[in-house]
């Protein structure tokens, strides 16, 4: 299956290239396809600040991916599913206080 999905894959790629336009110009070949002149170089520097922001999504995502169906079946997992979850909650709260340390909660 995995021979057989790349093999499409490849031959769309080659069939595209064959029977498709192209019409390569200086200013379709420009990073930016907006019409304007690029100021700067493409690649640059991206702050922590969107890193941090990125971590904080996940750990939002995380939270209600697994909080959620652990309510649903809270009483029928025990203590066993209430250790679990507290070990998870630890860890979810340690990577709030990371973010908050380094002050990902303050909008600016």
């Amino acid at each position: 299956m995995i021979f057989i999905s790349t093999a499409l894959a490849f031959l769309v790629l080659f069939l595209s290239r064959i029977f498709g336009p192209f019409r390569p110009n200086r200013r379709k070949l420009t990073p930016y396809e907006s019409g304007m002149t690029p100021i700067g170089p493409a690649q640059r520097r991206i702050p922590v600040k969107f890193y941090l922001v990125a971590v904080l999504f996940i750990l939002f995502d995380i939270e209600v991916i697994f909080f959620l169906p652990w309510a649903v079946v809270f009483r029928e997992l025990g203590l066993f599913g209430l250790a679990v979850m507290a070990v998870f909650g630890f860890i979810l709260i340690v990577g709030f206080a990371y973010e908050w340390k380094k002050g990902a909660l303050e909008w600016e």
